[in-house]
């Protein structure tokens, strides 16, 4: 089966003074506010697109890790993975990075990195965001 997704947003004004309102349709779970400050210098309360990529690689990475582990006769008790993608103005989105926290018993810390590699090239998302640096930091607790 395949399944599409969709978020819709409504911006209104010029990049760097306007504001918009990103809201996912498919699972109806909110609506967030988007604008440009945010993207260029930060913000605690306004999200961005890189933002939301960042969770995206996030819980693509998991699943996919958690795949790999229970295929592997290892499955984890917890997987902790948070994405941070960058964005630099003017260049674009220039990488993200994976720093992972696993607790998986019974598995050898080299399959573990193995395992974690290959979730890392193999996520849809990484694959997606194949036009960038994807690094990763895994660590077995």
């Amino acid at each position: 089966m395949t399944v599409t997704s969709e978020a819709t947003t409504v911006w209104k004004g010029s990049l760097f003074e306007g504001e918009g309102v990103v809201s996912f349709a498919s699972s109806g779970i909110g609506s967030f506010p988007v604008n440009w400050k945010a993207r260029s210098e930060g913000s605690n309360s306004v999200t961005t697109p890189e933002e939301l990529i960042a969770a995206a690689h996030a819980s693509c990475f998991s699943m996919a890790f958690s795949n790999a582990l229970a295929a592997n006769g290892t499955p984890p008790a917890s997987i902790e993975a948070t994405a941070s993608v960058t964005f630099k103005p003017g260049t674009g989105i220039t990488g993200s990075h994976l720093n992972v926290n696993a607790d998986v018993p019974g598995i050898s810390p080299e399959d573990f990195d193995r395992l974690a590699a290959e979730a890392k090239a193999g996520c849809p998302v990484s694959q997606a965001l194949a036009g960038i640096e994807i690094t990763l930091e895994a660590t077995l607790a």
